[in-house]
């Protein structure tokens, strides 16, 4: 006798198929019933895992999906923050904001997942390291696209991708586009605020710069919050923004730092200094520059 009573069993019992539970996805034309994996092409994306190490080891599995995984949160990142910029051009400024916090949700997600591989340890790592030849995480290019549509451009970058022409072409559209920031403040200046001429009429193809005489314009803005209460929630979704590309690179660095310590990447970049040196990059300097000026 197990002891249990007669309503714990039955409470621990398998729970039945619903009737209305679709079954049969057999047929042709239209009577064909879609299935979970075939709408996600689970064939395929489950196939795209193929370890290099010989004998496979057995971590090397964590390492791809990883990167994988990051891939496609990238892409999802690139697709919102293209239709923000969108957005933000029609003056929809409303909607550009619902798409910055879902970005937002995605770059939790991309930080989070490092805590996974840094199970990785030095020594497991260095198990299938060598099988990875000169591919790198350097070389993504819609990390890369990321950055463009943000502000950080750099041209020399399309070089490290005259292997793939169809990433070459994305980021050479993004270089020659205006990013994000430079179409949140065509959107303050059409909305009266006082946006210097010449970043309205600058160079999209270049980096972004620090420009001073922006810093006035939002003082303005949230010295008077309550006027302008969208502008100044799209200043702090922006800066949001910023401090969660910058958790995600400094999470990054030290799970790097963890695994390979100080040794060169991969791809031939120096590693650790290199993904140090990135925390000095900035999107939107005069979003953390008139917080200074605010306090002085």
């Amino acid at each position: 006798m197990s002891g249990q009573a007669p309503d714990e069993r039955s409470r621990i019992a398998v729970r039945p198929i619903e009737e209305g539970v679709v079954r049969e996805f057999a047929g042709t034309g239209e009577k064909v019933n879609l299935s979970y994996g075939a709408y996600l092409q689970l064939d395929q994306l489950l196939s795209a895992q193929k370890p290099v190490s010989r004998p496979v080891h057995h971590d090397e599995l964590l390492f791809i999906v990883q990167h994988q995984t990051s891939e496609l949160w990238l892409k999802l990142a690139l697709h919102e923050l293209r239709a923000v910029r969108d957005r933000l051009r029609a003056d929809e400024l409303r909607p550009a904001l619902k798409g910055l916090a879902r970005v937002k949700h995605i770059q939790r997600q991309l930080t989070d997942q490092w805590s996974v591989l840094a199970t990785l340890t030095p020594s497991e790592y260095a198990e299938f390291r060598r099988f990875l030849g000169t591919s790198s995480g350097f070389q993504s290019y819609q990390y890369r696209a990321v950055e463009f549509i943000l502000g950080n451009k750099n041209p020399g970058m399309l070089e490290l991708f005259a292997h793939d022409p169809a990433a070459r072409e994305l980021l050479q559209t993004l270089l020659e586009e205006p990013t994000v920031y430079d179409e949140f403040l065509r959107h303050l200046h059409r909305h009266g605020h006082a946006v210097p001429e010449q970043l309205l009429t600058r160079d999209v193809a270049e980096p972004y710069r620090f420009t001073a005489e922006l810093v006035p314009v939002f003082r303005r803005i949230y010295e008077h919050s309550r006027e302008y209460w969208e502008a100044y929630e799209a200043c702090e979704e922006l800066v949001d923004l910023e401090e969660n590309f910058q958790l995600w690179r400094f999470r990054h660095l030290k799970t790097v730092e963890r695994v390979i310590g100080t040794v060169r990447g991969t791809g031939g970049s120096s590693g650790v200094a290199f993904l140090r040196a990135a925390l000095d990059l900035t999107f939107f300097p005069e979003l953390f520059a008139v917080r200074t000026e605010i306090h002085s």
